[in-house]
């Protein structure tokens, strides 16, 4: 069994893992060598390559930021959806 714990990591850290990738990629070392270097499988390492490829780390700190904040905002909307809907369904005396 593996007890092996997930580690999250900052943007910032992302964005320094791919650019210490690069750099060992470039000197000829293989993927594989660099992923365990990394501590990385290979499905996190393109999930990684796909979303901050070619970022810069306050660029990567920004979007996560946004995102963040896309979220909350979302769950507010849907709060005040809720609301709504059971203002309505209190208003037509149906309860």
């Amino acid at each position: 069994m593996n007890s092996k714990r997930r580690k999250r990591h900052t943007p910032e850290q992302i964005v320094k893992k791919l650019r210490d990738a690069d750099a060992m990629l470039n000197s000829g070392k293989d993927e594989a060598i660099v992923l365990q270097t990394l501590g990385v499988s290979q499905s996190t390492y393109d999930r990684w390559r796909k979303q901050y490829g070619g970022m810069k780390a306050e660029e990567a700190k920004r979007l996560k930021e946004l995102e963040d904040e896309n979220r909350r905002l979302k769950q507010l909307v849907a709060d005040k959806e809720l609301d709504i809907q059971m203002l309505k369904h209190l208003q037509e005396g149906n309860w």
